[in-house]
Formats: C-alpha cells, sequence, structure tokens
C-alpha cells in the first residue's frame, strides 16, 4: 500500500521550516512521498504581499529539487476560485489507487481553526490528518495541546473521538484518526522572511539557495 502526505499551503515563500518538518513526518509514518501543493487563492489567510502562484510554484519546485521523497502539485493553482482542502483531497482521492492511504499534513494552529474551513467535517470521514505541533519548553504543554484538539473535534464532529497513546492521536468511530507529531522547532516563519527582504536584510539559511536566488532575480516581496 502506498502512503502519500498531502502538504498544503501558501508557501509564501517556502522555507527550511517547511521542508524539515516535512521531512520529519516522511520519516515517521513510513510515507512514500509527500506532495506540496500551493495554493492559488487561500480563503482563510490575506498575507502582506502573496507572490504569484506560478512563482511560489516555482519556489518549491527548486526547494525539492533534489529530493526524491517531495513532489509538487499544481492542482491548486489550476483549479479556478479559492484554494479548498476538502476539494483538493477529492481530488487525490479520485487520481490515486484505492489502495493507496492518503495523509493530511497541518500545523496546529491551522488545525485549531478546522471548523472554519469548508466541508471541514467531511474531511474527517475521507483522510488521517498528522497535526505537526512545535515542541514548547514547558511540561506538560503536550497533553494540554492533545486535550484541546479531542475537546475540539468531539463538539465539531463526534463525542467518540478520545485520546489514545502510542502512537499519540485523536479516534473517533467511524471517523479517521488525529495523529500528532512533534516537530523540529525552527524559529523561521514567511512573515520574518518577507518582512527581512523588505528591509534589505539577508534571508541566508532560512531558504535554499536556490530559493534565495530565484527571490533576488524575481525581486520578490521588496
Amino acid at each position: 500500500m502506498n502512503r502519500i502526505g498531502l502538504f498544503g499551503g501558501t508557501f509564501n515563500p517556502i522555507h527550511l521550516g517547511h521542508l524539515r518538518s516535512a521531512q520529519e513526518v516522511l520519516e515517521a509514518f513510513n510515507l512514500q512521498r509527500i506532495l506540496l501543493i500551493p495554493s492559488s487563492l487561500p480563503p482563510h489567510k490575506q498575507p502582506d504581499v502573496l507572490a504569484s502562484a506560478t512563482d511560489r510554484l516555482t519556489m518549491i519546485r527548486l526547494a525539492t529539487l533534489a529530493h526524491t521523497g517531495f513532489s509538487v502539485s499544481d492542482v491548486e493553482i489550476k483549479r479556478r476560485g479559492p484554494s479548498y482542502t476538502i476539494d483538493t483531497v477529492q481530488f487525490f482521492k479520485r487520481e490515486f489507487p484505492s489502495d493507496t492511504q492518503l495523509f493530511l499534513l497541518v500545523g496546529l494552529d491551522a488545525f485549531l481553526e478546522i471548523d472554519a474551513w469548508k466541508a471541514f467535517r467531511d474531511l474527517f470521514a475521507l483522510t488521517p490528518f498528522i497535526v505537526m505541533i512545535r515542541p514548547e519548553a514547558a511540561a506538560g504543554t503536550g497533553v494540554q495541546t492533545f486535550k484541546r484538539v479531542e475537546a475540539l473535534l468531539q463538539a465539531a464532529i463526534s463525542p467518540s473521538y478520545g485520546l489514545r497513546p502510542a502512537p499519540d492521536r485523536v479516534e473517533g468511530v467511524n471517523f479517521q484518526p488525529v495523529y500528532f507529531m512533534d516537530v523540529t522547532l525552527l524559529n523561521i516563519s514567511s512573515t520574518r522572511i518577507r518582512a527581512a527582504l523588505r528591509q534589505g536584510r539577508s534571508i541566508r539559511y532560512l531558504v535554499p539557495e536556490r530559493v534565495e536566488a530565484y527571490i533576488k532575480r524575481r525581486g520578490l516581496y521588496q
């Protein structure tokens, strides 16, 4: 059975934090590959500056050029209108063989707002989630996060959802599980990168070298 991760976002621009998190999920969940899927029109995010879909797609391709476990999909860019996760998951459920196991990669902040997503309840019937969590220094924060997600799912999806250990996850009757994955804390964000570029500061070691060169060549985020 093929195991494939779907990792969507604006990637405005893609940076080493995105790539490191994807790498750790790839290994921890024994995935054959991860598809990075840039959104065309993000319905819930209004960044200060959004590079064109073509530029963001090109930067992801440059960033993953030498990685056999990462692929890039332009499905959301080709689709007209806002980019909704439910449409993307349904597309890949049709696209891949029936024995393919898909996983949806989502950051914790985005997941905690999932009840604002289009047809969000349907997602939990279609595919497991992998919620990427940045480790916190304070002891017990992980358990508090798990319980917060459990309460959200019990209220929004089904009261049958409950915490399960090893691997840490929340499971519900007749619904897909939600797995928790601690990823390496890299204090990098696309917002900080864009701000640095506007201020004329270096972004070296925040993005792959090919991406940095492309941004400079295209004059992005100035």
